[in-house]
């Protein structure tokens, strides 16, 4: 398993701790830290993803809300909804990792965390934002 893969899964991790509690969101991750040291190799992309969708999520659930047809967040399991931020936060700010990266590692960890149908229902979602951001881009290229 790749360095990322590793760092990915314990974003969702702590995203899924800090849904979980009733402490500010930056204090509920440095609390899951000192518990769960990422190790070195991961520290660096883990905070990114982690401080990232802790940051930018009101912008991130408002895209995959506009995307997620018939479903509000709150209906959804907190790991598909979690991993659809870090993969929605990757589209959004890590131009370095392609979105098709970002929507197979989304579906591929939440077949492994998830339930039997997260990676048809991530996939849907996940595939929709990137479809939309595409047409956005090149309607900003025309300009």
């Amino acid at each position: 398993m790749g360095k990322r893969r590793r760092a990915r899964e314990l974003a969702l991790q702590s995203l899924f701790y800090v849904d979980s509690t009733s402490a500010p969101p930056l204090k509920a991750l440095d609390l899951f830290c000192q518990n769960f040291p990422p190790p070195k190799d991961l520290a660096q992309f883990f905070y990114e993803l982690a401080k990232g969708v802790i940051e930018k999520r009101d912008e991130i659930d408002r895209l995959i809300e506009q995307h997620s047809n018939n479903w509000k967040l709150y209906r959804m399991s907190a790991v598909d909804l979690n991993l659809m931020r870090i993969a929605a936060y990757e589209f959004l700010f890590c131009p370095d990792v392609p979105r098709r990266v970002s929507i197979n590692e989304a579906i591929d960890i939440g077949k492994r965390f998830g339930t039997a149908e997260s990676g048809a229902f991530i996939n849907g979602i996940l595939d929709s934002i990137h479809l939309h951001l595409g047409k956005e881009e090149k309607a900003e290229k025309k300009r």
